[in-house]
């Protein structure tokens, strides 16, 4: 197990470098994310203050635990533009196209090398301006963490970044069975936009199976918030930990079965 660990230490860090020095060949390729990126950031936070500009609560939340909010999500969304976005948004071409066999012939797993190899530096900045919004929110909403409740936080930020990653991955992986996802990517786009502006706490009834637990994005910036703000029961602490749980394991199937299938594809194409 430590063999293996290293091994994939050192395959990360070598995609890494190769990164960083194709991206250094062409600037603009390199610059030209900070530019665009920040310009989305700054657009997102223009539609959040038109929304709630009139709104004085959602629940119990104020303006400061929204804050919170937004920048929580805007976090996990820019650890997700900057490490594995890119790299899974490009599984369904590799699949359709056959691309896919040169990632099975190397000797390190296919999806570690799908998602790290598209690292985008230029979506760093949105996670240090995600952080500062955190930190606005927090003072707006008279928070002054212990060091056990930023670390509490830090862990669920962990899990539902897993989560977010998963959910990428899985919908990206029904393309080993269709020839297309596209409607599903469509879903996606709009779950994810409609659970930013939108905590879970603001979900009830049909809703909240939807997008709590079958679509599970309004969970992701929610949870994070409410265990810093000290409002997390433990019923919902495990409902969290079952859902990221559950998803983890539905998204490490998915993957396998539809490797298996690609590759019995593959073998019957070849045949014929």
């Amino acid at each position: 197990m430590r063999k293996r660990m290293k091994k994939n230490f050192r395959v990360l860090r070598e995609l890494f470098r190769i990164r960083f020095q194709h991206l250094m060949l062409f600037r603009l390729g390199f610059f030209g994310p900070f530019f665009v990126d920040g310009s989305l950031f700054a657009v997102q936070l223009m539609v959040f203050g038109a929304v709630y500009s009139n709104v004085d609560r959602i629940g119990a939340w104020g303006e400061g635990e929204m804050i919170l909010f937004i920048g929580t999500f805007s976090l996990i969304n820019a650890v997700g533009m900057a490490f594995y976005f890119f790299g899974i948004r490009q599984v369904p071409d590799k699949i359709r196209n056959g691309e896919l066999d040169l990632y099975l012939t190397k000797p390190v797993s296919p999806l570690l090398r799908l998602t790290f190899e598209q690292i985008n530096p230029g979506s760093l900045p949105l996670i240090a301006m995600s952080l500062c919004i955190i930190g606005y929110g927090a003072r707006r909403a008279g928070i002054v963490p212990h060091a056990e409740d930023v670390l509490l936080y830090l862990g669920w930020l962990a899990v539902m970044i897993l989560l977010h990653y998963d959910m990428m991955v899985l919908i990206r992986s029904v393309c080993f069975y269709l020839v297309t996802n596209a409607k599903l990517e469509q879903l996606e786009d709009a779950a994810l936009e409609l659970c930013m502006k939108l905590p879970g706490i603001a979900f009830y009834g049909i809703y909240r199976v939807v997008f709590c637990f079958l679509l599970p994005y309004g969970l992701m910036a929610t949870l994070p918030v409410q265990s810093i703000l000290g409002e997390l029961r433990w019923q919902a602490a495990l409902q969290g930990l079952a859902v990221a749980a559950v998803f983890t394991g539905l998204t490490v199937c998915a993957w396998k079965r539809g490797l298996r299938h690609y590759n019995l594809g593959r073998h019957f194409t070849a045949t014929i």
